[in-house]
């Protein structure tokens, strides 16, 4: 075995030595989470399908299926979690402040945001994109039919810099009237007071099914910016990093190994997904970790159709969230 020079040992440690004595050795998220005995995510503060309550008082929907598959993760039960709703333009500090371990809030990854906040993108758990929404008596069929037309979307978004973008390229005006809350939005769109809605197209189908008549509205097929969604962490704690981005890999290269909650009941496939976990033996996890996550939330696949499919108000497809190998995009790195 070859051994570092004694400069570099007596360096490193003197590095370290320091963190120590400036108070920076920071035990990490991932005991913070196992000391307090639950996980605290932060989710949408009400999108059909991503993030809602019901009646109950129970959270449920995309990302928070998501909160309880890391919850399940660390824990190996997925309703040791706390649910923080959070309004758009308070995701990103409520993380940075430390007020939540885990932001699953569906928010796009960007440039900006990813170099210009201390923030880590973990990976895309759902590919996105802006869109507009129109009554369909109006009869169009194109965003370029709508020049001098009112938006209404929220506020500290990207979508009014995308819509002002998109009709000043083609020379065309366009008016944005920002909203803090998706229910002022939805309703100023509703009561006429503006022309269209626009957000990213998962948002508009989940805000369509909430009004009077959906099917009197129409989801125009244009999509006019690229909206990569994800959880998002802190960037200065990689172990905790590692352990949100492949609990979310975790749960795709389920769905490609045709493991799901039910197969966990099978002996052979509760092998298979055992082993699929056993690469990421750093992550601090239990052996059986990935059979902990599949059991509570199931695969992908289940996640989706469960809050976002066919059979849902928001009567999404998978589109590019399918599985690479079945015309999609959806893709995670091997976990062997």
């Amino acid at each position: 075995m070859r051994h570092l020079p004694p400069s570099v040992v007596v360096a490193f440690v003197a590095v370290a030595g320091s963190l120590v004595a400036g108070g920076c050795a920071y035990a990490g998220t991932l005991d913070d989470v196992r000391a307090r005995g639950h996980l605290i995510c932060g989710v949408g503060d009400g999108l059909r399908g991503f993030s809602e309550q019901d009646a109950a008082g129970h959270w449920r929907g995309f990302d928070v299926d998501f909160c309880q598959a890391v919850a399940a993760a660390v824990f190996g039960d997925s309703s040791k979690v706390e649910y923080v709703p959070l309004p758009t333009l308070d995701r990103f500090q409520a993380l940075i402040g430390n007020r939540i371990d885990l932001l699953a809030r569906s928010s796009t990854w960007t440039m900006s945001r990813d170099i210009g906040l201390p923030l880590e993108f973990v990976g895309v758990s759902y590919y996105d994109g802006q869109g507009i929404m129109v009554p369909a008596l109006y009869g169009v069929t194109s965003p370029l039919e709508l020049a001098g037309a009112s938006f209404c979307g929220l506020t500290g978004t990207i979508s009014e810099t995308n819509i002002g973008t998109y009709f000043a390229r083609a020379g065309l005006d366009a008016t944005y009237m920002p909203f803090v809350e998706l229910a002022a939005a939805r309703k100023a769109y509703a009561d006429g007071k503006c022309d269209a809605y626009t957000a990213d197209r998962s948002t508009l189908a989940a805000e369509r099914s909430l009004l009077p008549v959906p099917e009197d509205h129409v989801i125009l097929a244009d999509v006019i910016s690229k909206a990569p969604l994800g959880p998002v962490t802190r960037d200065d704690d990689a172990a905790w990093i590692n352990v949100v981005r492949w609990t979310l890999f975790a749960l795709i290269n389920a769905e490609e190994d045709g493991l799901d909650a039910a197969s966990m009941a099978t002996p052979g496939d509760r092998d298979d997904a055992v082993r699929l976990g056993e690469a990421a033996a750093a992550l601090d996890l239990a052996p059986d970790w990935v059979v902990k996550v599949l059991t509570s939330v199931g695969s992908y696949k289940e996640i989706f159709d469960r809050n976002l499919g066919s059979e849902t108000p928001l009567r999404l497809s998978r589109g590019l969230n399918a599985l690479w190998s079945q015309g999609g995009i959806l893709y995670a790195p091997p976990m062997q």
